[in-house]
């Protein structure tokens, strides 16, 4: 058995122990991608035969897999003669073999040929889906096998994320590695670091210190909620209780295929929009929203609708503002159709408002990840702006931009400046 003496950050060596997840989250520059190349190339020579599969979830070419950094390594770490480096694989000491695969081009039947390997490395993990996830842990089960995976997070629902930092199973170790974490970052990523802190400062969390995704690159919306987190307006925001709470809606359907119905939960307090909270579902009939609404104390909540408010519902053939106004809540007259430019209008009425809003952190996060990633369709060749995105953004964008559109300060509202009487009173 070859002995190898291999530096490992600190940061990464809770990784060294035997276990069956192990995973490593954070940005660019961590050295999260070397750590594990070197780890399987140790992992081969301590245990011939080792049978591993180094997973993406999509992967067209091999130049797309990690055969090209695990080469290095057997190379930097001097045990070329050990492996035999073929076309399409890695043969390892002891009739072992590392193999690279897409997790999309497997089915339930293909997945089998996997069994018998004891290790599986999924790097850009946070890509995986959940079916690739649910096909790979229960195949990869040889006696003492592992998982490993290597991500920077986009979002708390990834699959990965979910698995491994949200349900933290038995049996597993995560760690966070960024770029502070690596000795051995290079002055020219230091260079880059800094430029995007400078330019980039939006996107700057997520690529160099493993935050979530709050901003997709061209966002509307990105400077917006970049300025509110700089100036503390997204933290505890409380309701009043003397003033009405709205609650600004986009439609969605039932059934698997159909759009998300979202609702934010809003307040106009002098000059402040208070957004206290969001709900997002898929699916669900009428009365699930209804129901959240109630569970949230919103049952005196006033019901904005867009101008398909007055649609009918296709399960009931109802109208949507009937079904609210039934299930006992007031629903304001539906928003009035723009026509075209509808979208653009949104989005300007939702930026005129930027310095007034602020969000209560806890309840609005999926919310403001919505916010945060909608974004301008491209025509890449001609760099031609083609509208707003359709996509699992757009449709609590669009309850927002609602709220933006049908906002009056309350200095313009009826009866804000109107002469008082105090007749019963006694005064005149």
């Amino acid at each position: 058995m070859s002995v190898l003496k291999i530096e490992t950050a600190k940061a990464f060596q809770p990784l060294l122990e035997p276990s069956r997840y192990k995973g490593a989250w954070g940005g660019r520059g961590s050295g999260k991608s070397h750590f594990f190349g070197e780890m399987l190339v140790e992992e081969c020579l301590r245990v011939p035969g080792t049978r591993a599969v180094c997973i993406r979830e999509v992967q067209k070419t091999l130049a797309q897999s990690s055969k090209r950094l695990i080469e290095s390594k057997i190379e930097d770490l001097g045990v070329s003669r050990q492996f035999e480096i073929l076309k399409d694989q890695i043969k390892t000491p002891g009739d072992g073999l590392i193999i690279f695969n897409g997790m999309q081009d497997h089915t339930a039947e293909s997945i089998k040929s996997l069994e018998g390997f004891r290790i599986a490395w999924a790097e850009e993990a946070q890509t995986l889906s959940a079916r690739s996830l649910s096909l790979l842990r229960p195949t990869i089960r040889a006696e003492g096998s592992e998982i490993w995976a290597s991500w920077n997070p986009r979002r708390k629902s990834d699959a990965i994320d979910d698995f491994l930092r949200g349900k933290k199973p038995a049996g597993s170790v995560v760690i966070n590695a960024n770029w502070k974490d690596n000795p051995w970052f290079p002055k020219e990523l230091e260079a880059e670091r800094l430029l995007d802190l400078e330019l980039y400062p939006d996107r700057y969390d997520h690529i160099w210190d493993g935050g979530y995704a709050k901003a997709f690159e061209g966002a509307y919306f990105a400077k917006l909620l970049a300025e509110a987190k700089a100036q503390g307006r997204i933290g505890r925001v409380a309701p009043d209780p003397l003033l009405p709470i709205r609650t600004f809606h986009d439609l969605g359907g039932s059934g698997a295929s159909a759009d998300a119905y979202s609702i934010w939960a809003a307040q106009w307090v002098g000059q402040e929009i208070r957004v206290l909270n969001y709900y997002e579902a898929v699916g669900q009939v009428l009365a699930s929203h209804a129901n959240w609404m109630r569970k949230e104390g919103y049952e005196d909540a006033l019901v904005y609708l867009p101008h398909d408010g007055v649609n009918e519902n296709n399960i009931t053939g109802k109208k949507y503002e009937d079904h609210w106004r039934e299930a006992g809540f007031k629903v304001e007259p539906p928003i009035k159709n723009q026509g075209r430019g509808a979208a653009a209008m949104r989005i300007e009425a939702v930026r005129r408002i930027g310095p007034k809003l602020w969000f209560n952190e806890d309840t609005t996060e999926a919310g403001r990840d919505a916010l945060g990633y909608y974004h301008e369709r491209k025509d890449e060749t001609r760099n031609v702006g083609l509208g707003p995105e359709h996509d699992w953004s757009s449709h609590g964008s669009d309850a927002f931009g609602l709220m933006a559109v049908a906002y009056e300060e309350p200095s313009r509202s009826a009866g804000f400046n109107r002469k008082l009487s105090y007749a019963s009173q006694g005064y005149a």
